[in-house]
């Protein structure tokens, strides 16, 4: 019986530490995320606002792909860094497949 319970305390504690570091994978996704977009909106801002500066309308600056290279390229790497925090490349596995059957039959 003791060694039930410390194996099955071993077995909580793995699972605490799995899920203590997904959490922290997730919060640092939602940081970059945040900054990605802060960062981004002030660049793309002071850009298009020197556009308008020099003599361009605003449509033509707003238009202006190139104001647009950081927000696309770092944009990529925000994409790669949801694949890998949320595991998206498997999210339609077939234990996804039978998951989402079980949960199906369950309701019914």
């Amino acid at each position: 019986m003791k060694m039930n319970n410390t194996m099955e305390s071993k077995s909580n504690s793995e699972k605490y530490i799995k899920a203590k570091k997904r959490i922290e994978d997730i919060k640092s996704f939602y940081k970059h995320l945040v900054v990605y977009i802060l960062v981004n909106l002030f660049f793309i801002g002071r850009r298009i606002y020197k556009d308008v500066q020099y003599g361009d309308s605003l449509i033509e600056a707003l238009t202006d792909i190139s104001n647009y290279r950081l927000f696309f390229w770092w944009g990529l790497i925000v994409i790669f860094h949801a694949i890998s925090t949320f595991d998206i490349v498997n999210l339609f596995s077939k234990d996804w497949e039978e998951r989402k059957i079980k949960e199906y039959m369950n309701k019914n």
